[in-house]
């Protein structure tokens, strides 16, 4: 058998606060949460109706390292359109999250932006690249 990716861990400094910013930004819902000592302390995201194919698990205890600006790693979500991509980049400018304004790259990047979430860790909206919604057909792309 060959190995299936299922989820993403990542340690956060604020569990409510990261779920929250998932959940507003990126579509996701809580479909498992454990204590530890009364507090949660472990937080299942998924987006509805892929729950059994990939989630994001939340843990608390994270440091909070925000990410160097020529740091380019990040989780990507596609967007059904560049209108959608415009309309996160404009809730996280007016929040104070923006990191990289919309901006269209060459095929395979299409039209993208940037949000740092509650732990300082990029996350990228895009429209247009070869996942997801928005995505090209091969001979679409040149």
């Amino acid at each position: 058998m060959r190995p299936i990716l299922t989820h993403i861990a990542q340690q956060v400094r604020e569990l409510d606060a990261s779920a929250d910013f998932y959940a507003r930004y990126c579509g996701m819902r809580i479909i498992h949460r454990r204590a530890r000592d009364g507090r949660a302390h472990v937080i299942w995201l998924a987006e509805p109706g892929k729950e059994d194919d990939f989630i994001i698990v939340l843990i608390s205890g994270g440091r909070g390292e925000p990410q160097a600006e020529d740091d380019y790693g990040h989780l990507g979500f596609a967007m059904d359109s560049r209108a959608e991509v415009d309309a996160v980049a404009e809730r996280a400018r007016a929040e104070g999250c923006l990191v990289w304004p919309p901006r269209e790259e060459p095929y395979p990047v299409g039209y993208y932006c940037g949000v740092r979430d509650p732990d300082g860790r990029f996350v990228e909206f895009s429209y247009g690249q070869p996942l997801g919604p928005g995505a090209p057909t091969r001979r679409d792309a040149g």
